[in-house]
C-alpha cells in the first residue's frame, strides 16, 4: 500500500461506531508492517481513531510524544465524552500544552461542567501566555466559564482580550442567552457587535433571536428576522429554524406559518418546531396535523418529533395516534429514552390507558423526578389515589429524592383520598425536607387539609405561611367554600384585597362557588360584577354556570336564564342541569321541562340527567312522563352509578356503594342506621332529611 491516503480512510472508517473491531484489526496490521512508528502525522490519526483504552497503550509506547499526538489522545477521550477522563490524562501527557490542548480541556470543564478545574486551566493557559493572545484559547475560556455559570469571569476574560473576533463576541452571546440573562445578550450584542460595526455571523444572529424568544421581544425579534433577510441570511437552516421558533414562542404561529411555507428547505428541526410551537399554544389538531404532513413529505422524526408529538396526542386525547408515535419511538431506539418515556407515560395517562403507562414506567431503565411525578399525577387522575400513594412509597424506598412539583401531586393524591393520618404524615415529611417553604406547597397543604375535613389545620397552614401568593388565598377561600362557610370566603377574599393581592380568574370561581353553597346571592352578584369592572377578568364558562347555579339555588330564575342565554351556544350540559336541579328543588315544572330538552340535546346518555327529570315528574305526579323516561333509560341501556361513601376507621377508608350488602359487618350497621333514623326524623335534629324526591326507583 503506497502512501498514507488510503490508511488515513482506513482510519476514519475504522473511527465510526458501528465498526468496533475494525481498529484493533488494523492497529495489528501496522504494527506488522512497521508503519505506526515511521510517521507522526499517521500516529496521530491512529490516536483519533482507536478506541480510548488502546489509543492510551499505544501512546504510552511513544518515548517522545509531541503536542500533536498528546491532542490525538485527548480527542479520542473527547469522541467518547469521557470528560473527567481527559483532565486526569492529562497530567501524564509528557509534552508542554499547546492551544489546542487547552481547549480540549477547556471544554472538558464545560461540558462537566467543573468550575474549580476550569480555573486551574485558565492559569496554566496564563502561564503559557495563550490566554489573551490566542483567540481560540480566549474562546474557550469564556465558553467555559458561561457554561458553568460564572458570566463576570466569562465578561472579564473577554475584556481582556484585546482585539476579539465575531467567534469570541458570539460566545459572550451564547453564554448570556443559555444563562437566561437574555437582557443581557441583546444589550452586549447591541454595543459590542453592531456598535462596533461588525457584520454578525449566522451563530450569533441564532443566540440573539433565542434571548429575543426568551424575553418575548416581538420587536427586536422581527428586527433580526429583517436584518436576516437584508444580508442574505436566509440559506442558513439553523438560523431561520431560530426565527421560526421565535414567532411560535412569541405567541404568532401565522407568522411562524408563512415563513414555514416559504422556506425553500426544511430539516426535522423545521418541522419539530412547527409541531412544538402548536403543542406549546394549545392547538393539538394543528400540530398532529402538521405531524401528518412531515411523514406524507419523507421527513423522519427524531425524540425531540415523537416528545411534542405525544404532547399533543395526551392535549387531544388521541390515544390511537399515541399508540402510533409510541410504535415509531420503538423503531427509532428511543423510547426508554428519559423525555420520550416521560411524553409516552403523561400521554398514556391522560388517555385513561394507565395499564400501559404503567407498562412502559416498570421497563424505564432510568427514572427521574419528573416521570415519577407524572405516574403520581396520572394515577390519581384516572381515579386510583391509593395507587398513586403506593407508587409514591417506592420512589422514597428507590427513587430519586422527591422535588417540590412531586410533593405537589403527592399531596393532590391524598387529597383524593381523603385520609386524614396519611395527611398529617406527608406534612410532616414537608417540614422535615424543608419543602414548606416554598408558596405552592402550602397552597396545597391547604387544599389537602381542607378536602380530609379538617379545616382547622388548613387555617393553621395558611395563616403560618411568611409569604402568600393568590394560589394560596384561592386555595383557603375554596376550603371555607367546600365547608360551607361562605361569610368567612368573603371576608378572606377582602382581606386579600387589602392585602394588595390581585384575584385571579381561579379566585372568582371559588369565591362564587362558597356563596353559592352558601345561599350569599347579593354577594355573589357584586363580586361576579368586580370581576369584569374592577379586575378586568372576562367570566369564562366555569364563572357563569356558578352563577347560574346561585341564582339557581336562590329562585331567581328569571335572572339565571338570562345569564344562560348570554351565554349562547356556550353553555355545557353542567350548567343546564344546575339549572335543572334548581328548578327540582322549588319545584318549577313547566321550565323544567324546557330545561331538561336543552340538557338532554347537548349530553342525552347522562343517566343521571334523566333520574333527575324522572323525579321531577314523579312529583308532579306524572306518572305517565316517568314511565315514558324510564322507558328511555331502558331503551339505551344506561345504568346508573352506583353511590359510593367513605369513611375512615383506624387509619383505613373503608367504602361503601348504594346496595352493597356484602360488608361483613353489614347487620350490625343496618341496625344502628335503623336506630338512627327515627331520631333524624325529630324536631330536635338540626338535620331534616328531604322526603319530597324519593320516587327514582319507584
Amino acid at each position: 500500500m503506497r502512501g498514507w491516503q488510503p490508511l488515513q480512510k482506513l482510519l476514519e472508517a475504522a473511527a465510526e461506531p458501528s465498526t468496533p473491531h475494525a481498529a484493533a484489526r488494523l492497529h495489528a496490521h501496522l504494527l506488522r508492517s512497521g508503519h505506526i512508528h515511521s510517521s507522526h502525522h499517521l500516529t496521530a490519526r491512529v490516536l483519533a481513531s482507536y478506541p480510548p483504552g488502546l489509543a492510551r497503550h499505544l501512546f504510552d509506547e511513544i518515548p517522545d510524544p509531541t503536542p500533536r499526538l498528546a491532542n490525538a489522545l485527548l480527542r479520542s477521550r473527547v469522541r467518547a465524552r469521557q470528560w473527567r477522563d481527559v483532565l486526569l490524562l492529562f497530567p501524564h501527557l509528557r509534552v508542554r500544552p499547546d492551544a489546542f490542548t487547552l481547549s480540549v480541556l477547556l471544554k472538558s470543564c464545560a461540558m462537566l461542567p467543573s468550575l474549580a478545574h476550569g480555573r486551574a486551566v485558565h492559569a496554566l493557559a496564563v502561564r503559557s501566555c495563550a490566554a489573551y493572545a490566542d483567540a481560540f484559547v480566549a474562546s474557550s475560556l469564556v465558553q467555559m466559564y458561561a457554561k458553568s455559570g460564572d458570566m463576570v469571569a466569562s465578561i472579564n476574560t473577554y475584556k481582556a482580550f484585546k482585539k476579539p473576533d465575531m467567534v469570541l463576541r458570539t460566545s459572550v452571546v451564547t453564554g448570556y442567552e443559555q444563562n437566561g440573562m437574555a437582557q443581557e445578550a441583546l444589550e452586549f450584542f447591541a454595543k459590542d457587535v453592531v456598535g462596533q460595526g461588525v457584520l454578525p455571523s449566522p451563530v450569533t444572529l441564532v443566540s440573539v433571536v433565542l434571548a429575543a424568544a426568551q424575553l418575548r421581544d416581538v420587536r427586536n425579534g422581527q428586527a433580526c428576522h429583517a436584518f436576516v433577510l437584508r444580508n442574505g441570511f436566509e440559506y442558513d437552516l439553523a438560523l431561520l429554524n431560530a426565527v421560526l421558533g421565535f414567532y411560535m414562542r412569541t405567541g404568532a404561529p401565522q407568522d411562524a406559518r408563512r415563513l414555514f411555507e416559504g422556506m425553500t428547505e426544511r430539516d426535522v428541526v423545521t418541522w419539530s418546531c412547527m409541531v412544538t410551537g402548536y403543542v406549546q399554544s394549545g392547538d393539538a389538531c394543528e400540530a398532529l396535523s402538521v405531524y401528518k404532513k412531515m411523514v406524507q413529505a419523507g421527513m423522519k422524526p427524531n425524540s425531540v418529533t415523537v416528545v411534542s408529538v405525544a404532547q399533543a396526542c395526551s392535549l387531544a386525547l388521541d390515544v390511537e395516534e399515541g399508540k402510533k408515535v409510541h410504535d415509531i419511538a420503538v423503531k427509532l431506539g428511543c423510547e426508554l429514552e428519559m423525555t420520550v418515556a416521560t411524553a409516552l407515560v403523561d400521554m398514556y395517562m391522560k388517555c385513561s390507558c394507565h395499564e400501559k403507562a404503567m407498562q412502559l414506567f416498570c421497563r424505564m431503565p432510568k427514572k427521574d423526578a419528573v416521570v415519577w411525578a407524572a405516574v403520581i399525577s396520572g394515577l390519581t387522575q384516572n381515579g386510583l389515589p391509593d395507587e398513586s400513594m403506593r407508587v409514591f412509597k417506592c420512589m422514597l424506598l428507590d427513587g430519586p429524592v422527591p422535588d417540590a412539583v412531586t410533593m405537589v401531586k403527592v399531596l393532590a393524591a391524598c387529597s383524593e383520598s381523603g385520609v386524614l393520618r396519611q395527611a398529617f404524615c406527608l406534612h410532616g415529611y414537608l417540614v422535615n425536607t424543608g419543602f414548606c417553604d416554598k408558596i405552592f406547597v402550602a397552597a396545597a397543604l391547604v387544599d389537602l387539609y381542607s378536602k380530609c375535613g379538617n379545616l382547622g389545620s388548613a387555617v393553621r397552614v395558611f395563616e403560618s405561611a411568611t409569604e402568600k401568593d393568590v394560589v394560596t388565598w384561592s386555595s383557603m377561600i375554596a376550603g371555607y367554600g367546600v365547608h360551607g362557610l361562605g361569610q368567612q370566603a368573603v371576608a378572606l377574599y377582602q382581606r386579600m384585597v387589602a392585602s394588595s393581592v390581585r384575584p385571579n380568574s381561579q379566585t372568582f370561581v371559588s369565591l362564587l362557588w362558597a356563596c353559592s353553597h352558601s345561599g350569599l346571592v347579593q354577594e355573589g352578584k357584586s363580586i361576579f360584577k368586580s370581576m369584569t369592572q374592577v379586575y378586568g377578568i372576562t367570566p369564562n364558562i366555569e364563572h357563569r354556570s356558578t352563577m347560574v347555579d346561585l341564582l339557581g339555588r336562590a329562585g331567581e330564575f328569571h335572572e339565571a336564564t338570562e345569564l344562560l342565554y348570554e351565554m349562547g351556544g356556550t353553555a355545557d350540559a353542567h350548567t343546564w342541569c344546575a339549572l335543572l336541579a334548581a328548578c327540582r328543588t322549588h319545584r318549577v315544572t313547566d321550565m323544567s321541562e324546557v330545561v331538561s330538552a336543552k340538557l338532554l340535546k347537548l349530553d342525552p346518555d347522562h343517566v343521571g340527567y334523566y333520574n333527575l327529570l324522572t323525579n321531577i315528574y314523579a312529583f308532579d305526579e306524572k306518572w305517565d312522563s316517568v314511565k315514558e323516561t324510564r322507558g328511555i333509560i331502558r331503551d339505551k341501556g344506561l345504568n346508573k352509578v352506583p353511590g359510593i361513601s367513605a369513611v375512615e376507621v383506624n387509619n383505613v377508608m373503608r367504602t361503601f356503594t348504594a346496595g352493597e350488602r356484602s360488608h361483613q359487618d353489614w347487620e350490625k350497621i343496618s341496625t344502628l342506621l335503623w336506630e338512627l333514623s327515627p331520631k333524624l326524623r325529630g324536631d330536635d335534629c338540626f338535620f331534616q332529611l328531604d322526603t319530597h324526591m324519593v320516587f327514582a326507583d319507584v
